[in-house]
C-alpha cells in the first residue's frame, strides 16, 4: 500500500498566466508611436515618385497652376486609402501585405493621350476620368480570372520582372540626387548635391550598421531628417511655403465636371489595367519573398481586386490607376518592418496630407539631393531581391537564361531611351523639370502599341511573360506540368532517376524508395497518372519501407530557430497561444514514446486546433499496426495535395480507397 498522501480532488489547479498569441510578422502592430514614425518613414520615401506622375501630365495636357495642386492633393488622399486597401483588407480585397499603393507610370501615355484627344486641358481630364472608372470595374470583375494565370509567373519570371523595376527605378533617384533644390532643375556637375546624395546613403548604411532595434529600423528617416536639416542651415532648403499654405484643402470628388465616356479611350485604359495587374504581381511575389510568405493565386485576386476599386475611387476623386509602388517594397526589405499595419499607418498620414497642405509642403521641403540618395538605396534593394530570387532558377537549362537576358534587354533598352529633353510646369511659382517621355514609343505606330514601349517596367514583364509561354508552355512537347509550369510531361518521362528525386522528393520527404516506385511506372500519359504512381509505391513497401517513411516526416510540434513551425503542411497550427502549443507539444512526445514514430496528421483538412488534438489523442487507443496504417494515410492525403502545388492544372482526384479513408476520418 503506497505511503504517499492521495490527491485533492478538490484543489483548485493552478491558473497558468495568459501568454500572447503568436503572429506572423506581417501581422504585428507595432505601439502606436513606432508605428506614425514607420509609416512616416514609408511616406518620405514614396512621396516623390508620388507626386512625379500629376507632375508629367500635367505639363504635356496644359493644366493651370490650381488645376496642378489639386491633382497632387487628390493624388496623395487616394494613395491613402488605396494603401490601406491593400495592407488592411476588406473581404477578399487586398492581399494583406506590407503593400505601398501609387499611380502608375504605364498610364501616362495613355492618359495624355486620351485627354490631348479630347480637348487638353481640364476638359480633356473628363474622359480621362470615364475611362479610369469603367477600366477600375473592369479589373475589378476579371480579379478572380486573371489569378488562374499564377503558374504562368515561376520564379524566371517573377524575378526578371522584380530585377527590372530596381533598375528601371534607379534613374529616378539618380536624377532626384542631380537636381538642385532650390530651381528644380538638372545641375549633375554641381559638387555640393553629389555630397547631399552620398552623405546621405552613407549616414543610412552608418546607422544600419551601428544602431539597433527600432533605431535600425528608421534608418531611412533619420538619414533624410539629418539631411534635410543640413541642407536648411547651408541654405539649400526652407519653409517658407509651409506658412503660405492653407490648413485645409480637400479636392471633392469630380472637381472638374462629371466624367465623359469613350469606348477607345475606355479600351486603351483597359490595356493599361491588365499591364498593371502584371506589374502588381510581381510586386507581390517580392514582398512575399521579403516577408517569407506563400503567395497563391487567392492572393492574386485579392491584390486585382484592391487595384480596380483603388481604381475606380481614383477616378471618383480626380487621381489615376493605381499600383504597389515599388520604392516601399524595397524599404520593407532594408529595415526588415514586415507589418502591414505600418503601411496602413502611412496610408492614414497620406490621406492628412491630402487633406492638411501645411503638412505636405513639410515634406516637399525634402531636397531633391537628399530624397535622391535615399531612393536609390531603395531601389537598388528591389533589383537585389530579384535578384535573389533569380538565384532559384535553373540556368543550367538555356530557355531560362535566353528569358532573363532578353526580357532585361528589351526592358533597359525602352527605360534608357528616354528623351534627354525635360518638359516644364510651374509649381509655387518654381519651374519644375520633369522627365521626359520615352522616345522608343513614339516610334510605334498606334497608341495601344505604344503603351508597352512607353516604359522599360512594362515592356520587361510583358517580355517575360512571353517568353515563358513561347519556351514552357507551347510547342510540341506537351503540356507544362511541373516545377510551376516550367518541366513538360515528356521531360518527365525522359528525365534520369536523380533529376526524378529532386523534382518530386519533396512530396514523400525525399524518402528515395517511394520516389523510385514511381519512378519506374513511367512512360505517364497524363498529371493523374503522375499522381497515382505515388499513391500506389506508397502502398507497395515493406513494413520497414514504410516505417522510414513515417519517420522521416517532423513532429507535429517541430520549430525551426525562429518559432515557425518545419511542418509546413499543418496550417492549423501556425498561430497558437502558448497553452495550446504546449498541448500540441505534450501529446506529440506522448505518441512518439507510444508508437516509436512521429504523429502525422493532414492538417489541411483538420482545420482546427480542437481538432487536430482530438484527432492525435484519439489515435493513441489504436493497436501499433493499426496506427501505422493511419499515419501511411495521413502521408498519402499530406503527398496529394504537396502535388497540388507541384504540379500545374493537376486534378485532384484521389483513388476509392483513399476517399473511403478520409471519409472514415472525417
Amino acid at each position: 500500500m503506497s505511503s504517499e498522501p492521495e490527491a485533492d480532488s478538490t484543489a483548485t489547479p493552478p491558473v497558468l498566466p495568459m501568454r500572447k498569441k503568436r503572429v506572423h510578422p506581417v501581422d504585428e502592430v507595432p505601439p502606436v508611436g513606432k508605428l506614425a514614425v514607420l509609416g512616416f518613414q514609408h511616406v518620405i520615401a514614396f512621396y516623390a515618385g508620388a507626386v512625379l506622375v500629376p507632375l508629367i501630365i500635367a505639363g504635356a495636357i496644359g493644366l493651370d497652376g490650381d488645376a496642378l495642386t489639386m491633382l497632387i492633393t487628390a493624388d496623395l488622399f487616394t494613395c491613402g486609402i488605396a494603401s490601406i486597401l491593400q495592407a488592411v483588407g476588406i473581404w477578399k480585397i487586398g492581399v494583406r501585405l506590407p503593400l505601398l499603393q501609387g499611380i502608375t507610370f504605364a498610364a501616362l501615355a495613355p492618359v495624355i493621350k486620351i485627354a490631348n484627344d479630347n480637348g487638353g486641358e481640364r476638359v480633356g481630364l473628363l474622359t480621362v476620368y470615364g475611362a479610369v472608372i469603367c477600366a477600375g470595374i473592369f479589373t475589378f470583375l476579371i480579379a478572380p480570372f486573371f489569378a488562374k494565370l499564377i503558374r504562368f509567373f515561376p520564379p524566371v519570371v517573377t524575378g526578371t520582372i522584380i530585377t527590372i523595376i530596381g533598375i528601371a527605378l534607379l534613374p529616378v533617384g539618380i536624377g532626384d540626387a542631380t537636381t538642385d533644390p532650390a530651381t528644380h532643375t538638372s545641375d549633375a556637375g554641381n559638387g555640393r548635391w553629389l555630397l547631399y546624395a552620398v552623405g546621405t546613403i552613407f549616414l543610412i548604411v552608418l546607422m544600419q550598421r551601428f544602431f539597433r532595434g527600432f533605431w535600425a529600423t528608421i534608418a531611412v528617416l533619420l538619414g533624410l531628417v539629418v539631411g534635410t536639416i543640413v541642407a536648411w542651415i547651408l541654405g539649400d532648403t526652407n519653409f517658407s511655403a509651409v506658412g503660405e499654405a492653407d490648413w485645409v484643402g480637400f479636392t471633392p470628388p469630380f472637381a472638374f465636371g462629371a466624367p465623359r465616356f469613350d469606348l477607345i479611350a475606355i479600351v486603351m485604359m483597359i490595356v493599361v489595367m491588365m499591364i498593371i495587374a502584371v506589374e502588381s504581381t510581381g510586386s507581390v511575389f517580392a514582398t512575399g519573398e521579403i516577408v517569407g510568405k506563400r503567395i497563391k493565386k487567392e492572393d492574386i485576386a485579392a491584390t486585382v481586386r484592391a487595384d480596380g476599386l483603388a481604381t475606380v475611387i481614383g477616378g471618383i476623386f480626380n487621381s489615376f490607376p493605381y499600383t504597389a509602388f515599388s520604392e516601399n517594397v524595397g524599404l520593407v526589405r532594408l529595415t526588415g518592418v514586415k507589418s502591414r499595419w505600418v503601411v496602413a499607418a502611412a496610408g492614414g498620414i497620406m490621406i492628412l496630407l491630402g487633406l492638411l497642405p501645411k503638412t505636405a509642403k513639410i515634406v516637399e521641403a525634402i531636397p531633391a539631393p537628399v530624397l535622391g540618395g535615399a531612393a536609390m538605396t531603395l531601389f537598388a534593394t528591389v533589383a537585389v531581391v530579384g535578384i535573389h530570387t533569380l538565384g532559384k532558377v535553373d540556368f543550367a537549362d538555356h530557355r531560362n537564361l535566353i528569358i532573363v537576358s532578353t526580357s532585361l534587354a528589351m526592358g533597359l533598352y525602352v527605360e534608357f531611351s528616354q528623351s534627354s529633353t525635360p518638359s516644364e510646369v510651374i509649381v509655387d511659382g518654381n519651374v519644375v523639370e520633369v522627365p521626359g517621355m520615352s522616345g522608343v514609343d513614339q516610334a510605334v505606330p498606334g497608341v495601344l502599341l505604344q503603351i508597352p514601349f512607353g516604359a522599360g517596367i512594362t515592356m520587361g514583364a510583358i517580355t517575360a511573360l512571353l517568353l515563358n509561354l513561347l519556351f514552357f508552355h507551347t510547342g510540341s512537347r506537351g503540356v507544362a506540368i511541373a516545377g510551376g509550369g516550367s518541366i513538360r510531361l515528356a521531360e518527365i518521362n525522359k528525365m534520369s532517376l536523380e533529376k526524378f528525386r529532386e523534382t518530386f522528393g519533396g512530396l514523400v520527404q525525399n524518402v528515395t524508395w517511394v520516389v523510385d516506385a514511381a519512378y519506374e511506372q513511367r512512360p505517364f500519359e497524363n498529371a493523374h497518372d503522375l499522381r497515382a504512381s505515388f499513391q500506389d509505391a506508397l502502398l507497395t513497401g515493406s513494413d520497414e519501407q514504410q516505417l522510414e517513411l513515417i519517420r522521416a516526416f517532423p513532429d507535429l510540434d517541430a520549430e525551426d530557430e525562429v518559432g515557425d513551425m518545419i511542418a509546413s503542411d499543418h496550417t492549423a497550427l501556425s498561430n497558437l497561444e502558448e497553452e495550446e502549443h504546449d498541448n500540441i507539444v505534450e501529446m506529440a512526445k506522448a505518441y512518439r514514446q507510444q508508437f516509436g514514430f512521429p504523429l502525422v496528421i493532414c492538417a489541411r483538412e483538420t482545420e482546427r486546433y480542437e481538432r487536430v488534438l482530438r484527432n492525435g489523442w484519439t489515435r493513441m487507443d489504436n493497436a501499433a499496426g493499426s496506427e501505422k496504417s493511419f499515419a501511411l494515410i495521413e502521408i498519402a492525403k499530406i503527398a496529394n495535395y504537396r502535388f497540388d502545388d507541384l504540379v500545374a492544372d493537376a486534378n485532384p482526384i484521389v483513388s476509392a480507397r483513399f476517399n473511403r479513408f478520409q471519409d472514415v476520418m472525417g
